[in-house]
């Protein structure tokens, strides 16, 4: 069986990682990537048409940076996917509760039981 070939790469998500840093011009992101200046602007696009990247001119400059707003629905769908827990957090914390009640009844139960107990003599404890 031949070895797996590598997966190819994603270069809008390598992008957002990116900008995810900071701002930065095509040319920077460019030198990042084994793609054309061109390809990156349009990867920039349609990044900016998803409502996932902004672009500021600065002089004769485009500066790209990351619009995290643009993230919220993808955010929601991943929450609104995710399962919810089988146990609510308040049966956690009842449970934790319950845990440590039974310890400290267990524990002044054997404090008591070794009080009752009669007094050992030295041939008993060696």
């Amino acid at each position: 069986m031949p070895p797996c070939a590598p997966p190819p790469p994603r270069p809008r998500r390598a992008l957002l990682r990116q900008l995810a840093a900071g701002p930065a011009r095509v040319v920077d992101m460019a030198s990042a990537h084994p793609i054309s200046r061109p390809a990156i602007s349009k990867h920039l696009r349609a990044l900016g048409s998803a409502g996932l990247v902004l672009a500021d001119d600065v002089g004769r400059e485009r500066h790209y940076r990351l619009d995290r707003a643009g993230l919220a629905p993808v955010t929601a769908l991943l929450a609104e996917l995710s399962p919810a827990p089988p146990i609510g957090e308040r049966a956690l914390d009842g449970l934790e509760l319950e845990v440590r009640r039974a310890g400290r009844d267990r524990q002044a139960a054997e404090g008591a039981r070794h009080t009752d107990d009669p007094p050992r003599t030295t041939e008993e404890t060696a």
